[in-house]
C-alpha cells in the first residue's frame, strides 16, 4: 500500500481468497453498496481495513478505536493485502475506511501526475477519485523518503535541512536502495546543488550504516523506528524533492456520517511524523500489540 515498494504486498492467491470472501459477504447482505458489512450514513457498521504491514495495521487500529470512542459501531478487517485489493473493496462497499498515503494513492490513480505538496496532491486526488470515494483531512504525519543523518553529524555541521548539506556533500558518502542514485542524483543536483563524494547501495541496512559511520547521509523512511532507536535526524526538504505522503483517511462516502468524519479528522489533527515513529518503535522493535499502542496514543491525545 505505501509507496512503490509496498505497491504489491499480497500475491494472486491472497487476492483470490479475499475476492471469494467479498462475494460471500455480498451475497448475504442487503447493503445497497454490495458490501457485507459496510456502513450507511444512517448509523450502520463502519468497516475499517488495512494493508498487511505493521504501520498500516497500527493506523487502522487508531482509526477503529477513535470511531468506537464516539459511539460508532465498527468492524475491523486488518492485514488484507495490497492497494489493488483494498481499493476495490472500498469501492464495492465491503470496506468503509482505509488509512492511506496521499502521494502513493495519487500515483496509483494517476501515474503521470506531478503534484508534490500536500495541498496539490489532495486537490489532484479530489479529481482522480470516483464520486463514491473521498479523502478526509490529511495528517501532518508522513511516511516518506528522507535524507537522514546521525544526531552527532547534525550537531557538528549544523544540519537541519537538505539545503544545509551543500557545504559538506562533497565529503559525505550517501547510502540508500540500489536504484536511489539513478532516481535521485540529478534531482539533488538541480534542487540543492548537491554532489556527494560517493553513493553506496546500502538497501535495508541504511540506518545501520549511518550508525556505524560507513555513510554520513542515508535514505531512511521517516517513520522507520530505527530513527528513534539510533537517534537519527531526518533533514527537512523545503524544495519537495520527495513528494507528500501524508497519512490520510480514504473513505466510502455512503459509509461515514458526520460523527465518523469528525472522529477521523480529529485523529489526523493530532498525528505527526515524530509521534508515529515513536509508536512504530513500540510495535516493530519492542513488539507491543498494535491495539494497545493505538489505545495509549488515543488516550494521551484526548481521543479515547
Amino acid at each position: 500500500m505505501k509507496r512503490s515498494r509496498r505497491a504489491v504486498l499480497l500475491g494472486t492467491l491472497a487476492a483470490l481468497a479475499l475476492g471469494a470472501t467479498a462475494c460471500s459477504s455480498s451475497a448475504n447482505s442487503s447493503n445497497p453498496l454490495g458490501g457485507g458489512s459496510s456502513a450507511s450514513a444512517s448509523g450502520g457498521t463502519v468497516v475499517v481495513g488495512s494493508a498487511n504491514f505493521p504501520e498500516n495495521v497500527l493506523l487502522g487500529s487508531i482509526y477503529s478505536q477513535a470511531l468506537k470512542a464516539k459511539g460508532v459501531k465498527v468492524e475491523e478487517k486488518f492485514n488484507i493485502g495490497s492497494r489493488e485489493v483494498l481499493y476495490g473493496q472500498l469501492q464495492s462497499g465491503n470496506l468503509t475506511v482505509l488509512p492511506e498515503y496521499n502521494g502513493a494513492l495519487l500515483a496509483y490513480l494517476d501515474a503521470k501526475n506531478t503534484a508534490v505538496t500536500t495541498q496539490d496532491v489532495n486537490a489532484a486526488l479530489a479529481k482522480a477519485l470516483p464520486s463514491s470515494l473521498t479523502v478526509l483531512d490529511s495528517s501532518p504525519a508522513e511516511d516518506k523518503d528522507s535524507l537522514s543523518v546521525t544526531q552527532e553529524t547534525a550537531d557538528k555541521y549544523g544540519l537541519k535541512s537538505i539545503s544545509d548539506l551543500a557545504a559538506k556533500a562533497g565529503e559525505f558518502v550517501i547510502g540508500g536502495p540500489p536504484e536511489f542514485k539513478s532516481r535521485r542524483e540529478q534531482q539533488f543536483k538541480d534542487a540543492y546543488g548537491l554532489t556527494f563524494k560517493e553513493w553506496k547501495p546500502t538497501a535495508d541496512t541504511t540506518a545501520n550504516a549511518l550508525k556505524d559511520g560507513s555513510i554520513q547521509v542515508g535514505n531512511v523512511f521517516t517513520t522507520d523506528p530505527k530513527i528513534v532507536q539510533y537517534k537519527l535526524v531526518p533533514l527537512t526538504d523545503p524544495k519537495s524533492v520527495f513528494g507528500a505522503q501524508n497519512i490520510t483517511p480514504l473513505v466510502n462516502k455512503a459509509g461515514v456520517d458526520a460523527t465518523a468524519t469528525a472522529a477521523l479528522n480529529a485523529v489526523s489533527a493530532k498525528l505527526d511524523t515524530a509521534g508515529l515513529t515513536g509508536l512504530m518503535k513500540r510495535v516493530s522493535v519492542d513488539k507491543e500489540d498494535p491495539a494497545t499502542v493505538a489505545k495509549d496514543w488515543l488516550k494521551a491525545n484526548g481521543l479515547a
